[in-house]
C-alpha cells in the first residue's frame, strides 16, 4: 500500500497535481493502446505522442472545460495559470498551459480517489483525440 497523503489533494500545488497527473495520462493512453493491439515499442511511442502532446491535450482541455463540475474547473485553471518556468520549443505557450491544466485535474482525481471520474474523463480525452476534429491552429 501507498504512503498516505500529508496534505489534501486541492491543497498541493498545481504543478505538483500537473507532475503526478501526467503519469496518470500516460498510463491511461499506452493502456488504451496496447488493448487496440499496438504493441511494437516504436509504434506505442509514435501513437502515443499523439495523444500525449501538448497540442492534443489542450484540444481535449477545451473541449471538455464547459462540462465540468466547478470544482473541477478550478483546479483546471489553478494548473493552466502555474507558472512552470519553461515551455518546450516544439509547443505554444498557450497550449502548453492548457495541458498543464488538464494534467493538473487529472492528477487531482487520481490523489482525491475519484476513479469513476478518472475514467469517465480519460475515456472521453481519448475518444477527442481519436476524432481528430481538431487542427495545428485551433
Amino acid at each position: 500500500m501507498l504512503d498516505p497523503l500529508t496534505k489534501l489533494p486541492h491543497e498541493h500545488n498545481p504543478l505538483l497535481l500537473a507532475y503526478i497527473g501526467d503519469a496518470v495520462y500516460e498510463m491511461f493512453i499506452r493502456h488504451h493502446l496496447i488493448a487496440r493491439g499496438v504493441v511494437r515499442p516504436q509504434d506505442l511511442q509514435k501513437e502515443a505522442v499523439k495523444f500525449v502532446s501538448a497540442f492534443a491535450q489542450s484540444h481535449v482541455y477545451r473541449t471538455l472545460e464547459d462540462g465540468l463540475t466547478e470544482e473541477e474547473r478550478d483546479i483546471l485553471k489553478r494548473g493552466r495559470n502555474a507558472k512552470s518556468g519553461s515551455v518546450p520549443k516544439n509547443a505554444r505557450v498557450s497550449d502548453y498551459r492548457q495541458s498543464t491544466g488538464l494534467e493538473a485535474l487529472i492528477g487531482y482525481l487520481y490523489l482525491k480517489g475519484e476513479e469513476w471520474r478518472l475514467h469517465e474523463l480519460m475515456r472521453t480525452a481519448i475518444e477527442i483525440v481519436e476524432k481528430k476534429e481538431y487542427r495545428e491552429n485551433d
